[in-house]
């Protein structure tokens, strides 16, 4: 991977990572488009691990709420728990969707269809609290966004406003709940990538601080933007670009490719 290609990933990470169109989902589109080995044992790990630059910008800009209370974290393990379960069970099968831009494509299609339908069933809720139950189940909707295209951010705010939290509140947990997530999934991803008898040299760790760096500044912009436009407009805009989007893979995939 150059750095050219480590600097492209890293932008599309941080300006999607908390939009619900799939980061995940756009980068593998990213490295198969131009070329990047989407297949590579090291390109499948920068896609992951780069998450973990994008998601330290939330504890940058809600630095205070992470020192708020033992409540807070309490929380979170819950919602964080069925990822840790789901992950283990299924990683192989998630380690082999990874590298596939049909099954994006796909569910870009599918979760942009939800999308759309998505401030109807949220019926302009106003609570705020989250309690243990909610953080549950709120944990059990990420656990779809192991499947590439679906978007993690997504399912835990359609989670949250399923739980008749107001948009503010559900957006929010769901970037807390980015936090243990991409910590845990990015261990993971390291220790099978070393179990696998595979080593990072010295241009790879660099490429990998590099990648951080600049998912974690894009990614600062990217959250602002995302709290006041979907605080106001809700989430159609959204689905239409991830309909869009699926439909010209598709068709990339079908008859161009």
């Amino acid at each position: 991977m150059s750095w050219l290609e480590a600097l492209l990933l890293a932008i599309v990470e941080g300006l999607t990572e908390f939009l619900p169109v799939s980061s995940t989902g756009h980068m593998i589109l990213t490295a198969d488009l131009f070329h990047i080995h989407p297949e590579a044992p090291f390109t499948k790990l920068y896609i992951v691990v780069i998450q973990l630059g994008a998601i330290l910008s939330v504890v940058v800009l809600y630095w205070k709420r992470f020192f708020k209370s033992w409540d807070f974290y309490y929380k979170l393990l819950i919602a964080f728990l069925p990822a840790v379960v789901f992950g283990l069970l299924f990683n192989d099968l998630i380690d082999r969707l990874l590298g596939s831009s049909l099954v994006v494509a796909v569910m870009l299609v599918l979760g942009g269809l939800v999308f759309l339908k998505a401030d109807d069933w949220w019926g302009g809720y106003r609570d705020t609290e989250i309690t243990p139950g909610k953080a549950l189940r709120i944990g059990l909707f990420q656990t779809l966004a192991m499947v590439p295209g679906v978007s993690r951010s997504g399912a835990t705010i359609i989670g949250g406003m399923l739980q008749k939290l107001d948009r503010k509140t559900a957006v929010e947990f769901s970037f807390f709940l980015a936090v243990p997530t991409m910590l845990g999934a990015t261990a993971k991803k390291l220790w099978d990538f070393y179990g696998e008898g595979l080593q990072l040299d010295a241009h790879h760790i660099q490429l990998i601080l590099f990648g951080n760096v600049v998912a974690f500044v894009v990614a600062m912009l990217a959250i602002k933007f995302f709290i006041h436009y979907i605080s106001r407009h809700g989430f159609r805009l959204f689905g239409y670009y991830r309909i869009i989007l699926g439909l010209l893979i598709l068709a990339w995939i079908y008859v161009f490719k």
